[in-house]
């Protein structure tokens, strides 16, 4: 399964959530391909790699490279990334030269995806409606959109649905799945629960039922190249990221059996049904 963590607006936990959900999949024994897709590599670095130039997936995107030669290790044994650097930032505008905006990805990952090697791929994605959050939608499965608790934040959460509506319209990716909204930076307060209360009413069951705390450990745990579940397993963020990764999981099995159950109620192949 390939899932982007995605939303236009930065500052939502949106790299949070994919290392951690990474880690956490991770810690429940599935095997996981991290794509850093941020020229920031902020997921890069809070994974304990370092970014270095030429090792990102410009190399697969616009050269034809193997995309294996980018793939790496990272401090969390069974999660693997291909990281992202700085040269990544002039991709897009490559890209729209070479008229490839939005099939590029899905093609780059197509041979990652036969290969069985990964029980998912996690897609960090830039905090802009740009191409590479497109092509990043138009390649995944589903997406996951972490939302900050503040009222600012659900105007942003309208557009990328908006995008994702855009996205299945125009043929890129009909198929393309919201897993969910997944509530960050939460804090007991009176607006907080406000806007909790108002996402739940308008987005119901897509809404994620954990909600994810604000935390110092949350913003010290990249400087040590780790992700909070792994740094400081303990704390309340880490137990929620763990609570969040067990509804991702939960979500996914439930997708997969409608999917088997639409496929068996199909017409056989040689059918003559018109």
């Amino acid at each position: 399964m390939i899932v982007a963590i995605a939303n236009q607006k930065g500052g939502v936990g949106k790299t949070t959530t994919a290392v951690n959900l990474a880690a956490v999949l991770a810690a429940k024994h599935k095997t996981v391909l991290v794509v850093d897709l941020d020229p920031q590599a902020n997921a890069t670095s809070g994974l304990g790699v370092e970014p270095k130039e030429g090792v990102s997936l410009r190399g697969a995107l616009l050269e034809a490279e193997r995309l294996d030669d980018f793939i790496v290790g990272t401090a969390i044994d069974k999660v693997n990334l291909i990281p992202a650097e700085v040269n990544l930032a002039g991709v897009e505008v490559e890209l729209a030269r070479a008229g490839n905006t939005l099939g590029g990805l899905r093609k780059v990952l197509e041979p990652v995806e036969k290969s069985g090697v990964f029980d998912f791929v996690i897609i960090d994605c830039p905090p802009s409606l740009g191409i590479l959050l497109s092509s990043a939608l138009a390649a995944s499965d589903a997406v996951l959109v972490p939302m900050q608790c503040e009222y600012y934040a659900m105007e942003g959460l309208s557009v990328i649905m908006q995008l994702v509506a855009r996205i299945r319209q125009s043929g890129a990716n009909p198929t393309l799945a919201v897993d969910g909204i997944l509530m960050t930076m939460y804090s007991r307060t009176r607006l907080a629960d406000e806007v909790v209360s108002q996402v739940r009413e308008h987005y119901g069951p897509a809404v994620y039922k954990t909600l994810v705390p604000r935390s110092v450990r949350a913003g010290e745990a990249p400087s040590y190249g780790l992700p909070v579940v792994a740094y400081a397993p303990s704390t309340p963020v880490a137990k929620a990221y763990f609570e969040a990764g067990a509804e991702f999981l939960s979500r996914a099995r439930m997708r997969q059996s409608v999917s088997r159950m639409t496929d068996a109620a199909l017409p056989p192949r040689s059918s003559t049904l018109a």
